[in-house]
């Protein structure tokens, strides 16, 4: 009798019982492709893993489970699962994931890239946002990115007639502007262009992935980065030091309101907290997040104005008409170029240098797109699948700076990510990308190298870069010669 009453309240169970009391059903994880063991899903990422989850995207959803070795990752390609997970579940995921990156380069877990949500990271989100990326901070450094846009201008000039073609390798020559205004403001000088110690780094590495790699670093990875680690710390105490001598000497002028000599300033009132290696954790993302990605994004709106000669042109009246032959263009005249913003906006729709945005991580249970995401899921925004989703752009894959005539709302376009977690710097980005490459119209005619079109592939790797570097023709404009006296100070 006991055992067929038992057989009885589990057939109640079985075919009674609301699914929606069914935990199972309620707890339905992602789709996502058969994982092989120790490396889960690491074999199906190409050198383009953005196009490789695009393509997995295409066949498993836009809220697709996979596993890199041991880490369960959650990817989202389509605005409203990124609005889900970067807009309604923002704090859910305002987290970054631990790895041997963010304790070794990171200054273990305490820099702003890499701090996890709470009250140290609000701290320095906060600071940052008075000091360097409010209002009035971007407008006090006018001047700086002004001057060394001038800088760049004068060097290019050196020996030019206005009947003359150069070649220029633009990558680098982007990338020295966007190092020097990011020293200026940090230092008060420029320094030596370190772009070997300071390129972008991978947040999470395979030893992050198989625990195994991580306890013998059998490839190296994290004796590399501890030496990266070092090179950069002796950089960075270096700087802090010479501007602390500086402003305590009263030698020199050149630190005086620089991004160190107000840290130093709060180091004085708050010496336990603000520690030189918290001072050096603010500074480092402006040398490494901060010029690599406003460098490339530049190279990338060249090469497309390049291969669209209608387009560079109509930018170019758009600067005549608002800018009085022989005045050098300025901070304040971007907000009349509503067309070269719409360059810009369309090249980071095209070519966003940070293709997978930077990884979140969940702090606790949630749901995206009906599914349920664990805690400890790290999160990738494939945000190169959602500006280029054709059934959100029309004819997704051309180049057309007209459509962001009416600007664009919503989750179809994040280059700068959402949420808390959003680039902090992105206005200062916008500004500096904006005057950098109006001037360049304004002052030289540009060719393509060739008669093809330049090359618009791109290389491996998570950041979105050239995979042949740019190299352009130029000359300067006729307009140009009758003010470039302006160009041959050097500012500092």
């Amino acid at each position: 009798m006991f055992i067929f009453l038992c057989c009885v309240f589990t057939c109640i169970c079985i075919f009674l019982i609301p699914k929606h009391f069914n935990p199972r059903k309620r707890r339905k994880p992602p789709p996502g492709p058969a994982a092989l063991p120790i490396c889960g899903h690491l074999h199906l990422l190409k050198p383009a893993a953005h196009r490789a989850l695009h393509a997995l995207s295409k066949k498993h959803g836009a809220v697709m489970q996979l596993y890199f070795g041991r880490l369960p990752v959650v990817v989202v390609s389509s605005p409203s699962a990124a609005e889900e997970c970067l807009a309604r579940n923002d704090a859910v995921f305002a987290n970054r994931p631990d790895s041997a990156a963010s304790r070794i380069l990171g200054y273990n877990n305490t820099t702003i890239g890499f701090a996890p949500y709470g009250d140290h990271w609000r701290n320095l989100r906060r600071l940052t946002a008075t000091q360097i990326f409010s209002f009035a901070s971007l407008q006090q450094t006018s001047a700086v990115r002004g001057g060394e846009i001038r800088f760049m201008v004068g060097k290019m000039l050196q020996g030019f007639d206005d009947q003359e073609w150069r070649k220029v390798e633009m990558k680098s020559l982007f990338f020295e502007l966007v190092y020097n205004v990011a020293m200026v403001v940090i230092a008060g000088k420029r320094g030596p262009v370190m772009d070997d110690i300071f390129g972008p780094s991978k947040i999470l590495d395979v030893c992050d992935y198989i625990p195994l790699l991580r306890w013998i670093d059998l490839l190296g990875i994290q004796r590399k980065m501890e030496a990266l680690n070092r090179k950069r710390d002796r950089f960075l105490q270096g700087l802090i030091d010479e501007v602390r001598c500086r402003t305590q000497d009263s030698v020199s002028v050149e630190a005086k309101g620089s991004y160190i000599e107000a840290l130093l300033s709060l180091q004085q009132s708050q010496p336990e907290y603000y520690t030189d290696e918290i001072v050096k954790g603010l500074i480092l993302p402006m040398l490494t997040a901060g010029t690599h990605t406003v460098a490339l994004t530049m190279e990338w709106a060249m090469s497309l104005l390049l291969n669209h000669p209608d387009e560079l042109e109509k930018a170019r009246r758009e600067i005549d008409e608002q800018v009085a032959p022989g005045k050098q263009l300025q901070d304040l005249d971007l907000q009349n170029l509503p067309y070269l913003r719409c360059i810009i906006n369309e090249t980071m729709r095209l070519y966003p240098v940070g293709p997978l945005l930077v990884p979140h991580c969940s702090s606790q249970d949630c749901n995206v797109g009906g599914f349920h995401i664990p805690a400890g899921t790290v999160l990738l925004v494939n945000a190169w699948a959602i500006q280029r989703d054709p059934d959100v752009w029309e004819n997704a894959d051309k180049f057309s700076p007209e459509r962001f005539k009416e600007g664009c709302d919503g989750f179809g376009f994040v280059p700068f990510g959402a949420g808390r977690r959003a680039c902090p710097g992105a206005a200062m980005a916008m500004r500096l990308m904006g005057l950098a490459l109006a001037t360049l119209i304004q002052c030289f005619h540009w060719e393509r190298e060739a008669s093809e079109f330049v090359d618009m592939e791109h290389g491996s790797g998570l950041t979105l870069s050239k995979a042949k570097p740019l190299q352009a023709l130029c000359r300067p404009r006729s307009s140009i010669m009758s003010f470039s006296s302006h160009f041959s100070d050097l500012y500092y």
